[in-house]
């Protein structure tokens, strides 16, 4: 054998033999916990690396983290903006777990040198996108209504998501509708976002550890909604000792409590409570009108072992509105969770839940003399896996399944003389059940993927009767009138079974390019079905709106979305930006006919036209991360848009079949919040918001019909309320006697809408009675709030 051949034979078996010695190096878990030192809080989205190794993770909610690394001495760094770096040297021989306290930054007053935390966390390596993570200690340093931190209208304040103005409940994601977002607490469905129509948030920010928003990179265990995925999740109780936070304002207090159950420690318990009393100054002024709410937190953790968590929490909210004894309104969410965490071994990991949510509306009207009540529930179970095979594969793979059911409203007479007759409108049931399966992947050095497959199915179920209609169109349009209709029923038919079958799969995909440690660039696909839907003719939900599932006239929205984004960190991450685009196509988009009657309507199909959306834009977020100075500038340019076609060409469908504007269209969006710590005792936040004014419909003309004048209305959501913007400020005391005290206290003053904008939360039209002229009327729902907030800690 010549030298040549030697050398072909030998070379191979040489870079064979290496690259075997080295992946055959022998490799352990490490795995464990990080919370704060003074708080036992779980912190989220710390990270943990070995610099020498070019490796690393990050935590989870629950403050978790795993990581496969070789045997040997390794430096470890843990590092957390506003906490001191933990750095240490530690020999791994076998599987590890340890637990971490970080201690926050010291903080030196010759320098005022503070060090703060950013409204927004994301992860430049890996691949999704759209992705924010913001901590409830940064939510309070935001200005509100009245001085109580919401975590509803924080999010508000990013990029791709806006409101609907003032007075106003729910929130909009990248052009969607508010019923196209999941919101999730501990894992489960709430219906209702909001209390008193959308002045307070149902999340109390003293009991949330960590707020997640997908917007873009959706993973593949999230279905059922269209648009985002709001995921929230509550503190753990303590058990080192029971410690509270509460405070005292001038429309709202609360009090949690956190700690130990048993001597061992194994288990604890959080429970918050949250009451606004603003109405009690309407009795001062001898009003007898009635409006408040209340809610009640609770989460029980009990640690079985080092693999074994479980966990029991829940939620109960109520709002109560009387005006004088005339009107009644109660309605709130209810739900609850148990959480069953396993860790079967070094790679395997699990996580089963199954809960249940309720959202309840009850109405009394004295003066019409009925009561109305409608319901809507559902129960759920999932499983949910993670096989982390090494840092360059991970598997996630699990399935969920649940039940629906709907009591869509009943009235009934207030007493014998009423006139109302007992009515309940047909309860509507439904099975929902998904499996996936989702990958993330280090392709190549600088390339990471995640990629899935959701597949879903939904069945309409009986029992129920429903009626067919000739030609099988349950909405007819009327060219003598101009007008749309319901169509002629035909047959009543019993269903004791199934009604109506739907099975999809829902792809995703994402894939991160990262030019260095510090930047990277992402594009993906997100392919989404919605088989529950909110049917409104108002611009946001309303305690009276109907959720409705997709059956034998229903059939379920369907997105695909494609978003691309740059992201980069400056000095370290005391800088970040992100610029981003997308597009989402929207397929079955419901809107309602001229003239719908939605409320006590039983055969809602009579009421609504299908058709198509699309919204796309540009996002842009800049933040300042560190430093006494903290905040962020966030813009986003963007259309949204709908069409409603006629199902043939002697129908005009809505606006003649051409496209028109969403309701919650924004073309300009700008926000930006600021945070400034002067020094240990007082710090300043400010933020500013600006948004055009969403659309809506005003009559354009007038015609009398036998002596009633009767107003033409002009295309639909071709005009616009004004643009809708204000400025808030607050400043936070904290006493220097706090320091070494057990009891620690602060006073927040805040000033909500600091210029006295007039924003409109509606315009409406009428003939003033003096004049007898034609005149438009602003309705505005806040002036100038001041308020004042007592905040401790124990």
């Amino acid at each position: 054998m010549n030298k040549k051949k030697i050398q072909k034979v030998i070379i191979p078996i040489f870079f064979v033999l290496v690259s075997f010695s080295v992946f055959s190096q022998k490799k352990i878990t490490f795995s464990g916990n990080v919370s704060d030192e003074k708080t036992n809080e779980k912190l989220f989205a710390v990270s943990v690396s070995f610099p020498e190794l070019k490796l690393g993770t990050t935590t989870d909610d629950d403050g978790n983290f795993k990581i496969n690394i070789p045997t040997g001495n390794h430096k470890l760094e843990i590092q957390y903006l506003g906490y001191q770096t933990v750095s240490k040297t530690i020999n791994f021989s076998s599987n590890t777990y340890l637990d971490f306290k970080l201690t926050p930054e010291v903080e030196s007053l010759d320098e005022v040198e503070i060090v703060s935390k950013g409204v927004t966390t994301t992860d430049v390596k890996k691949p999704a996108l759209g992705v924010y993570s913001i901590k409830a200690s940064t939510i309070k340093k935001i200005p509100s209504v009245g001085g109580e931190p919401d975590i509803i209208k924080s999010i508000q304040f990013l990029p791709g998501v806006s409101n609907n103005g003032e007075g106003s409940s729910g929130f909009n994601v990248r052009g969607g509708a508010a019923d196209q977002n999941l919101i999730l607490l501990d894992g489960t469905p709430v219906y209702s976002d909001s209390h008193l129509f959308g002045f307070f948030s149902v999340f109390n920010a003293d009991v949330v550890n960590s707020i997640k928003l997908y917007k873009g990179g959706i993973p593949s265990k999230f279905g059922g909604k269209v648009s985002s995925v709001l995921d929230v999740y509550q503190k753990n109780g303590t058990s080192d000792k029971i410690h509270g936070t509460g405070s005292i304002g001038t429309i709202s207090s609360k009090l949690t409590l956190f700690g130990p159950v048993d001597k061992q420690k194994r288990l604890n318990f959080m429970v918050g409570g949250r009451a606004s009393y603003a109405h009690l100054f309407l009795k001062l002024a001898n009003q007898d009108n009635i409006a408040y709410f209340y809610d009640l937190n609770t989460k029980l953790n009990y640690k079985i072992n080092d693999k074994h968590h479980l966990s029991l929490s829940g939620y109960f909210g109520r709002d109560v509105i009387d005006l004088s004894g005339s009107f009644n309104n109660t309605y709130g969410n209810q739900l609850g969770n148990l959480n069953w965490k396993q860790n079967w071994n070094d790679k395997l990991s699990a996580d089963f839940s199954v809960h249940y949510t309720s959202y309840a509306y009850n109405l009394e009207i004295d003066i019409a003399e009925f009561k109305w009540k409608s319901s809507t529930n559902n129960t759920h179970a999932k499983y949910d896996f993670l096989y982390n095979a090494s840092e360059n594969f991970k598997l996630r793979f699990g399935a969920n399944g649940g039940y629906y059911w709907f009591n869509p409203g009943e009235i009934e007479p207030l007493n014998a003389e009423s006139s109302i007759n007992s009515r309940k409108l047909d309860e509507k049931y439904a099975y929902e059940q998904a499996a996936y399966l989702s990958i993330e992947q280090q392709l190549l050095p600088k390339v990471k993927v995640e990629y899935g497959l959701r597949y879903s199915f939904f069945q309409r179920i009986g029992s129920q009767e429903q009626y067919t209609y000739v030609n099988n169109m349950p909405v007819v349009y009327d060219p003598i009138q101009g007008i749309y209709k319901p169509g002629q029923e035909d047959q009543l038919i019993k269903y004791s079974g199934v009604i109506k079958s739907f099975s999809n799969p829902e792809p995703r995909a994402a894939i991160s390019y990262n030019f260095a440690e510090d930047r990277s660039i992402k594009a993906g696909y997100n392919r989404m079905y919605q088989y529950v839907h909110l049917i409104s003719n108002a611009s946001s939900p309303t305690p009276l709106d109907v959720w409705a599932p997709s059956g034998t006239f229903i059939d379920p929205q369907k997105v695909d979305q494609y978003s691309v984004e740059y992201q980069q960190n400056f000095k370290d991450g005391a800088y970040s930006l992100e610029v981003g685009a997308f597009y989402k196509d929207l397929k079955n988009r419901i809107d309602y006919i001229d003239g719908a009657d939605l409320i006590a309507q039983n055969q809602i199909e009579t009421q609504i036209l299908f058709g198509e959306g699309r919204a796309y834009g540009l996002e842009i977020l800049a933040q300042k991360n560190v430093g006494k100075w903290t905040g962020l500038l966030a813009y986003t340019l963007s259309k949204a848009e709908q069409r409603i076609p006629g199902r043939n060409a002697n129908e005009p469908g809505i606006n003649n079949g051409e496209w028109y504007d969403a309701p919650y269209d924004k073309t300009h969006d700008f926000s930006m919040t600021a945070s400034y710590q002067y020094n240990d005792k007082w710090s300043f936040s400010g933020s500013f918001a600006f948004q055009t004014g969403r659309p809506v419909t005003y009559p354009d003309a007038q015609y009398e019909y036998q002596g009633i004048t009767v107003p033409n209305y002009a295309d639909r959501n071709s005009n616009r309320l004004p643009s809708y913007h204000h400025l808030d400020v607050s400043a936070t005391l904290k006493p220097r006697k706090n320091k070494g005290r057990k009891w620690q206290t602060e006073w927040v003053f805040s000033i909500y809408n600091l210029y006295g904008r007039q924003n409109a939360n509606s315009i409406s039209f009428q003939q003033n009675d003096e004049t007898l002229r034609n005149e438009s009327v602003k309705l505005s729902i806040f002036g100038i709030v001041p308020s004042v907030t007592y905040n401790f800690k124990f």
